[in-house]
């Protein structure tokens, strides 16, 4: 699953501008808000040092409340630094193995499905002990509308891929995403090398070509373009209820600078794979993990990173 919101947080503020003034009401519309996600507050971590913000965006099937909620096919937490230089995408595997409030022990998708929300963030919170600022969920039918709207983009696959699920190969080389075969390619996870981890790599680098094109090929200065894929946006969008189009766009304008090729990803460290119960689980490693959730706490993840590796590639995937 993708971080779709944070497209929204790369447009430049002058198309941006523009455009929200004229249809904000319509956007505003247009987004989801959910009540009450966020935990008591004296069961919460410390809000993160400085001006910097995470998002903790999920993928699913449908907008929260649509259906009741599915466990999360795809989860993620987006680092705003204070800076605003860059954008850190932390990618958690939806099989990792957790302890979820009031449930024991169960993988992490289950969180979403059991409470919602609000048990998915206190979940998350305990693990890395890290505040959440603010929540987004992305339904699947909308991300297959915005990736139309933009005309699809290209990724680079190094191998050929055989998706057995749904019967397609992927050849080695560029290939064109776009509707239902984008949504198709960002969530295959059988005949991938790296299972779902390779899964988590490829939504990544799908973002990230997206948003490149996005603020590079001309949807900026097109209007009725530009319109076509906020409303996609918009419409596939489930926030809390502290986010509307005035939070975007004040983010937009501190995120002025920022490109696709600034935003970096990374997996959360895992230690490993097991079987509990018949069902494959991915064990969390608790030191590295410590580690990177401290950079995260501190709004040092660039230090990190530089000292400490495990950056995805952005270049290409599998």
């Amino acid at each position: 699953m993708l971080i779709v919101v944070t497209l929204a947080l790369l447009l430049p503020p002058a198309a941006l501008f523009a455009v929200l003034m004229q249809r904000q009401h319509v956007y505003d519309t247009n987004l989801q808000r959910v009540q009450q996600v966020f935990p008591e507050e004296w069961d919460r971590p410390a809000k993160v040092v400085g001006a910097a913000q995470n998002w903790l965006v999920v993928g699913a099937d449908k907008r929260p409340g649509e259906s009741g909620f599915q466990r999360s096919d795809s989860l993620m937490i987006a680092h705003i630094p204070a800076d605003r230089k860059r954008i850190f995408l932390i990618g958690i595997p939806r099989d990792s193995y957790v302890s979820i409030p009031g449930h024991g022990r169960d993988k992490i998708n289950a969180a979403y499905a059991y409470g919602g929300p609000r048990l998915l963030i206190q979940t998350v919170e305990r693990l890395a002990k890290v505040r959440i600022d603010h929540f987004a969920a992305l339904d699947f039918d909308g991300f297959i509308d915005m990736s139309k709207a933009l005309g699809g983009v290209d990724v680079y696959v190094a191998r050929q891929v055989y998706d057995p699920a749904n019967k397609i190969t992927w050849p080695q080389g560029n290939v064109h995403l776009e509707g239902e075969r984008a949504l198709l390619f960002v969530r295959q996870r059988y005949g991938l090398p790296g299972g779902d981890f390779d899964r988590i790599k490829r939504q990544q680098a799908f973002l990230r070509a997206m948003a490149q094109k996005v603020v590079s090929k001309g949807i900026l200065t097109n209007p009725l373009a530009l319109d076509k894929f906020l409303q996609a946006l918009t419409r596939s969008l489930a926030v809390d209820s502290g986010v509307d189009m005035k939070t975007l766009r004040g983010l937009a304008l501190e995120l002025r600078d920022v490109r696709g090729d600034d935003l970096r990803s990374t997996t959360y460290p895992v230690a490993g794979t097991d079987t509990v119960k018949g069902a494959s689980i991915v064990r969390l490693d608790a030191k590295a993990g410590a580690k990177l959730t401290e950079a995260l706490r501190t709004d040092t993840l660039e230090r990190y990173f530089a000292d400490n590796g495990g950056l995805n590639e952005s270049t290409f995937v599998r």
